[in-house]
């Protein structure tokens, strides 16, 4: 059985008659057992101290995400599909998702996606979702003034939202396990863009063919 504070979505993985959880989220700790479902089955730690004190030492900026819906047929009068804010303690990104898409529709309304601050998250991490949203709409009025009513809305928080600090000593990737083959990747172990998952994904790649 895995117990873990804070514990994020857990998957579980059959391996080989190994049963591992993992967490999408950050790791703290993985482990495995060879009879999951006997309460006195021996557990096998699948990472060492080393890899442990690596995983945990990844850090993750933390932001908010609030959608807004509209009917159809709505107009969001401004030139811009998407726009940086840089003089706004909370919002920091403005998206019109339809018309960054390039999708006009007459029967679907557009949508706008904001992005806060990254203090902003911080500071209100542990807040209730319906005060934080009520916030962001008020410092949103103030940039886009007379929006009109949304139709629906969704805040989400975004607790690991970008690697702030990734994994050091393990460029790329992390071979957990040789018996059965374990291995993770991510931005987590290179730097936080599109980039940097690409040159993840390839150090995994190169790992699994050195293994088979």
């Amino acid at each position: 059985m895995i117990w873990r504070k804070e514990a994020a979505k857990l998957k579980v993985l059959q391996l080989e008659g190994l049963q591992c959880i993992l967490t999408e989220m950050k790791v703290r700790w993985l482990e495995c057992t060879t009879h999951p479902k006997k309460e006195s089955a021996a557990h096998v730690f699948v990472i060492s101290e080393h890899q442990r004190q690596q995983l945990e030492s990844v850090s993750y900026s933390s932001r908010y995400a609030l959608g807004l819906f509209y009917e159809a047929g709505t107009k969001i009068d401004v030139p811009w599909a998407g726009q940086y804010i840089t003089s706004n303690p909370c919002i920091r990104f403005i998206s019109i998702d339809n018309k960054k898409r390039n999708i006009a529709s007459s029967e679907i309304g557009p949508s706008l996606v904001i992005h806060t601050t990254v203090p902003f998250g911080v500071t209100h991490l542990e807040h209730s979702v319906e005060d934080v949203q009520q916030l962001i709409f008020q410092q949103l009025e103030t940039i886009l003034p007379g929006l009109p009513q949304p139709v629906a809305t969704q805040c989400q928080k975004w607790r690991y939202s970008q690697v702030t600090h990734a994994a050091a000593n393990y460029p790329g990737q992390m071979t957990l396990h040789c018996k059965p083959f374990l291995v993770c990747g991510g931005d987590g172990f290179t730097h936080s863009n599109f980039d940097g998952c690409i040159a993840s994904a390839l150090c995994v790649l190169e790992a699994l063919k050195n293994h088979i």
